[in-house]
């Protein structure tokens, strides 16, 4: 992408991508590889012909009579609408008032939207929607399908939260032993731990990569959470029991957790813009 760019080189990215492991067709490899240009719409109909064709060599079909099935490109929390989860059909079609477990969520389809915002009855594979109707937030990558009941959904996210929990106290345990080890070699080091909460999870990834990258040989910068919603009192407490602050993207803490936080004596700091807070923490 971004071929119209005065400095653009597609060249020398096929040469760099050798680094990853991916070799394009002129370098004798499988990987299809198109020069295109999203501001100037240049050579986008080579790029539909190679999908086409690619698709065409790996035979790959889709039975749209069953249940759906796919995976959750994005999620966040609007405040007029609740959770809005963007779901990309790879197998079977998606309807209005279909009973989906997306991850640990799951929720009766209320709602689908298409690419241009206009509502829609249903989703065939290959077609990416906005859903509203889901009980929660679930993480980008998440794995989506169609169930018969609600009895059954149930059942199934009960399963994973508690997995997500176990493995949460594992990884805590852990954690504890190693920044134990960690502050035995490192002595001296002061931490500054942190609470992330942002609208959508795209925010909480980026925050939370660029927050690794800050720190330096006297204090360092540790999350201790990060998640997708508003900021409630499980965060107060979290920040209150470690010392640490409260960062909210795009999203206000609610009244209990605001009046928790004054009186813990819990600082929660809000941003809009990623650079200033990065350069707030820094």
């Amino acid at each position: 992408n971004k071929i119209d760019l005065p400095g653009a080189n597609p060249a020398r990215v096929r040469q760099d991508l050798l680094n990853y492991g991916i070799v394009v067709e002129e370098m004798g490899g499988e990987v299809l590889a198109v020069d295109v240009s999203a501001k100037t719409k240049a050579n986008l109909d080579k790029l539909q012909d190679a999908i086409v064709l690619q698709a065409e060599v790996l035979d790959l079909h889709a039975n749209p009579e069953r249940d759906a099935e796919g995976v959750v490109i994005e999620a966040r929390l609007d405040r007029g609408r609740g959770v809005i989860a963007t779901l990309l059909v790879q197998r079977g079609t998606l309807k209005v008032g279909d009973i989906v477990v997306a991850g640990s969520e799951w929720g009766r389809i209320r709602a689908l939207f298409d690419d241009r915002g206009r509502a829609v009855d249903s989703a065939s594979p290959a077609v990416p929607v906005e859903v509203l109707g889901l009980s929660g937030v679930p993480a980008a990558g998440d794995e989506f399908a169609v169930v018969e009941n609600e009895r059954r959904a149930r059942e199934v996210v009960g399963y994973r939260q508690k997995r997500d929990r176990d493995a949460r106290t594992s990884a805590g345990a852990r954690g504890t032993l190693e920044q134990m080890l960690a502050s035995i070699q490192e002595e001296g080091v002061k931490e500054l731990p942190v609470v992330i909460k942002a609208d959508v999870h795209g925010s909480v990834e980026a925050i939370e990569a660029s927050l690794a990258k800050l720190g330096s040989d006297e204090v360092k910068i540790r999350v201790l959470h990060g998640a997708v919603g508003g900021i409630n009192e499980s965060d107060v407490t979290l920040a209150k029991a470690s010392g640490g602050i409260i960062v909210g993207f795009n999203v206000r803490p609610n009244a209990q957790a605001r009046d928790m936080a004054e009186r813990d004596g819990v600082e929660i700091r809000s941003y809009s813009i990623i650079y200033e807070l990065i350069e707030d923490l820094q």
